[in-house]
């Protein structure tokens, strides 16, 4: 097909045998709009680093270390990313989210069973409602 070819083909990206890859639901679901470049030079290097659950036990020090930013900077990224819903945070662990819509821990039985939960349910479990 024409026009598919790569620019320069001996530099295909390829799968790299480590875990570490970028959801395109970020920019198709707008999680990134409105995200300021440092809080998405941090969600860019917490993905890169991050294990396969998301987790990252990168200190603060070599965070700032690696982005060249100093405390203050890095704790307004990481609360912007935070606020986003994007990455968790207890020091030293970040986590990388899902993206994927959480279920309510106050769900009831699907927590702790793997059962469908219907709609009505759901919405009660979510208001606080009993009926």
């Amino acid at each position: 097909m024409r026009g598919r070819e790569p620019i320069v083909p001996h530099r295909r990206r390829h799968i790299p045998p480590q875990f570490s890859w970028i959801d395109h639901r970020l920019v198709r679901e707008g999680h990134l709009q409105g995200r300021s470049a440092p809080a998405l030079a941090l969600y860019l290097f917490l993905v890169t680093v991050a294990d396969a659950e998301g987790l990252s036990w990168y200190s603060e020090a070599a965070l700032c270390a690696q982005l060249t930013w100093s405390g203050p900077h890095l704790q307004s990224a990481r609360a912007e990313l935070q606020q986003a819903g994007l990455i968790a945070y207890r020091k030293p662990l970040y986590q990388v989210l899902d993206l994927a819509p959480a279920i309510p821990p106050c769900t009831p039985r699907a927590r702790r069973s793997g059962e469908a939960v219907s709609i009505g349910e759901l919405l009660r479990a979510m208001t606080g409602g009993s009926r």
